[in-house]
């Protein structure tokens, strides 16, 4: 890194951004799992499903059963009250990334962006100092406060953040979000019983008002964010922009408010010391010092080399799509942690032949038997899951006594209002092929 990113990534910053990311992000976690516990959801995600969807590589990552499940959100829901009170921060927060993170990897099925952001960002945050203002590790002197901390301590946290806009633009850049305003012009229509602008949902040009917008919101609202001058329209802009998600889109869950919350980090320290002003505790000063100097943290060439790594990864994984030929909507090699964020309308139905080895005995597969509505419903669309059911159903047949179980499926898919297509080489056995890294041979092409 250069003497200047060196002076940039450690001068002397107002630790107030970082104290009240700290308190709303565990705020939002708190509700977050409370309300996918009352919900149901950790019984009918990791506890009913016989099968689980795992990433590759990851197969041993398993649920715990019945009451460990609720015991480990139970724990979680505990960790983020301390995260909030800054109490025993640095195992707090550990703890949560370790579990949170293992939670998400349990099943593919349950895949959604912001869980892989939350993740992202509860590791970033096991090295940052959040518990050096505003905390009760200071009551108890398990820390010192610190007024200021090193500047790349909130800016990692706002390159994150900016990552997942700028890409998440990037990926409306494409002719059926922006030519074809799908899928908008399918899902928008379904919100027509909403007062007042339920009727305009089948206008087609709402469609394109909201798909055109949305793209530039994207592309744009991180750098209007950075400006001083325009901050506070901006944060406007993000206020109607996500709460519009949230209520035309509730199945997104909690991802708009994760969404609110973050962009503060954009605003000055000043502003940020006024809402912690609010909170009971020691005062914070918003400037460096009374001449606006002070001297710089000492740069640490390790964690410097860590900073330039995940920021490269970062960069890079959205990025690996490229390796693929093919339309990615279609094959998804490489569509998750891209931020691909709302892009498609894609469903599929999915139908399993399970032959023995001379083919005399045939089973026509009920994926109820063996996958949850939601399971089969993602299972039906992506290509490796569709593997993985297969290689699943082989395992389950010859458990059976039926000798080298052959694995068949005719899938049909329908992508952003297309009528829906043959998906899978229905020749192929699924059970002998193997998962990996490379294009799949056995997924049809798209056509228009």
């Amino acid at each position: 890194m250069t003497v200047i990113d060196q002076r940039r990534l450690y001068r002397p910053v107002s630790i107030a951004p970082l104290i009240t990311f700290r308190i709303t992000f565990g705020v939002l976690m708190l509700f977050s799992l409370l309300r996918f516990w009352w919900r149901g959801w950790i019984t009918s995600l990791y506890v009913e499903p016989p099968f689980h969807f795992t990433y590759p590589g990851l197969e041993w990552v398993q649920p715990l059963g019945n009451v460990g499940m609720h015991l480990l959100f139970a724990l979680l829901i505990t960790s983020t009250v301390l995260i909030i009170l800054g109490c025993f921060y640095r195992m707090a927060i550990l703890f949560f990334f370790l579990a949170f993170t293992y939670v998400e990897l349990i099943d593919a099925s349950a895949y959604l962006n912001h869980y892989y952001f939350i993740s992202l960002v509860a590791f970033i945050m096991v090295f940052l100092p959040a518990n050096g203002a505003y905390a009760l590790d200071i009551y108890w002197r398990i820390t010192k406060q610190k007024p200021l901390v090193p500047a790349w301590t909130i800016d990692i946290l706002r390159f994150q953040l900016a990552i997942v806009y700028v890409f998440a633009g990037l990926a409306k850049l494409n002719p059926d979000w922006l030519i074809h305003a799908e899928p908008m012009k399918t899902w928008l229509p379904a919100k027509s019983h909403l007062p007042i602008v339920g009727p305009w949902m089948y206008e087609t040009w709402v469609a394109y008002l909201f798909s055109w917008f949305g793209a530039v919101y994207d592309l744009f609202i991180v750098f209007f964010l950075l400006n001083k001058k325009t901050r506070p329209i901006a944060y406007g802009f993000v206020l109607i922009f996500h709460l519009a998600t949230a209520l035309f889109f509730p199945g997104i869950g909690m991802f708009p408010y994760v969404m609110i919350t973050s962009s503060l980090l954009f605003f000055s320290a000043v502003f940020h010391a006024k809402l912690l002003s609010f909170l009971p505790g020691v005062k914070l000063q918003a400037r460096v010092s009374q001449d606006g100097t002070a001297p710089i943290f000492a740069p640490k060439k390790i964690l410097s080399l860590g900073i330039a790594l995940y920021v490269t990864l970062q960069l890079l994984i959205p990025m690996r799509f490229l390796l693929y030929p093919g339309h990615l909507f279609w094959t998804e090699q490489g569509y998750r942690f891209s931020w691909r964020v709302m892009l498609m309308e894609k469903s599929g139905a999915a139908y399993f032949t399970v032959k023995d080895k001379s083919g005399s005995q045939v089973y026509e597969v009920d994926n109820k038997k063996f996958l949850t509505p939601l399971q089969e419903k993602m299972m039906s669309t992506q290509p490796d899951m569709i593997l993985q059911y297969a290689h699943h159903l082989a395992k389950s047949y010859q458990q059976t006594g039926l000798e080298a179980p052959q694995v068949y499926a005719e899938v049909y898919v329908s992508l952003n209002g297309d009528r829906s297509k043959p998906f899978v080489d229905s020749s192929v056995n699924l059970a002998a092929q193997k998962s990996s890294w490379k294009p799949i041979p056995w997924i049809l092409p798209y056509k228009k």
